[in-house]
């Protein structure tokens, strides 16, 4: 795909996969992180964490805008979205708030393909993303691409529950779990970096959790 060849030498030197020190303990993960990154503890609940609202999306309601910088804009229906490459993956979810959740199990539309769909200028080198609670978020085009980056509907092989961003959100599980906006609605493709809600707020642009890349 000409789109993942673009960014394939920045996604290989980025240091969730590159880190040649990274911080953490435990069995090295499937890119070679230790399982669990620095300063995070292990849980098998699921804490909930949000602005304080968990919009009430009905599937016949949700869109999903893709615009910015791309040759292609479009908003996708649920139907639209649910006809797409649909990708199942076990991947791990780390909180900034210091616990991680490991081998969750997934199933949702890499971002990658629809970033295929909407064709990304030249221009393009981050994304920022939008969800129906208003909450924002910044990642670099690197970072979203990477092929277990998902719109994730289906969680243990359920509907992902309100209270965790569904209908539909997204997951980042090479940062922490603040970059994957719950109850996602708009993808914007810019041209610079942009920041997000928590960015804003003094939290990292970067985010990576084997560097304990917390704060700015």
């Amino acid at each position: 795909m000409k789109l993942k060849a673009r960014f394939e030498d920045k996604m290989k030197s980025t240091p969730s996969i590159a880190d040649e020190r990274p911080q953490g303990h435990g069995e090295a993960n499937r890119h070679g992180m230790p399982q669990v990154p620095a300063g995070q503890t292990l849980t098998t609940k699921w804490p909930v964490l949000d602005l304080g609202y968990q919009p009430n999306v009905t599937l016949d309601r949700w869109r999903l805008y893709i615009d910015g910088e791309v040759e292609k804009p479009m908003i996708l229906t649920w139907d639209d979205f649910m006809a797409l490459p649909q990708t199942e993956d076990i991947s791990d979810f780390h909180c900034v708030t210091t616990w991680s959740k490991l081998d969750m199990s997934w199933v949702g539309v890499r971002l990658l393909d629809l970033a295929a769909l909407v064709q990304p200028k030249e221009t393009a080198t981050h994304l920022m993303c939008y969800g129906y609670d208003t909450y924002t978020t910044n990642v670099s085009l690197e970072e979203a691409l990477k092929p277990d980056v998902l719109l994730a509907h289906t969680v243990y092989g359920e509907p992902l529950p309100k209270e965790h961003g569904g209908p539909v959100r997204m997951i980042t599980p090479q940062l922490y779990a603040w970059k994957g906006s719950k109850w996602i609605k708009r993808i914007e493709f810019l041209s610079k970096n942009k920041r997000g809600f928590w960015e804003e707020r003094g939290y990292s642009n970067t985010a990576y959790p084997w560097r304990n890349d917390r704060y700015s």
